[in-house]
């Protein structure tokens, strides 16, 4: 998102994670803050919110994988519950 538009917004987003989704599937994506370069472009919390409407279309699974369950298993972490 940093490299957004200024007043950027989910929907300019939408087509490049489309396309990731499309290409890698969400069992190859991990989320990434860039946090704290992430708040030159908006707040943390627009962030999380921007990723929640860009991955509304997964299932809770595949949405899961993309937030934390590959990143776990990528960096051979335990996840606790």
């Amino acid at each position: 998102m940093t490299e957004a538009p200024e007043n950027w917004t989910a929907d300019d987003l939408k087509p490049y994670v489309d396309h990731l989704l499309c290409v890698f599937g969400p069992g190859r994506l991990i989320w990434g803050s860039d946090w704290p370069v992430c708040t030159l472009a908006a707040t943390y919390e627009k962030w999380i919110s921007a990723t929640e409407q860009l991955l509304s279309g997964l299932s809770e699974e595949e949405a899961r994988r993309v937030w934390c369950d590959n990143a776990v298993e990528a960096c051979g972490l335990v996840a606790k519950a």
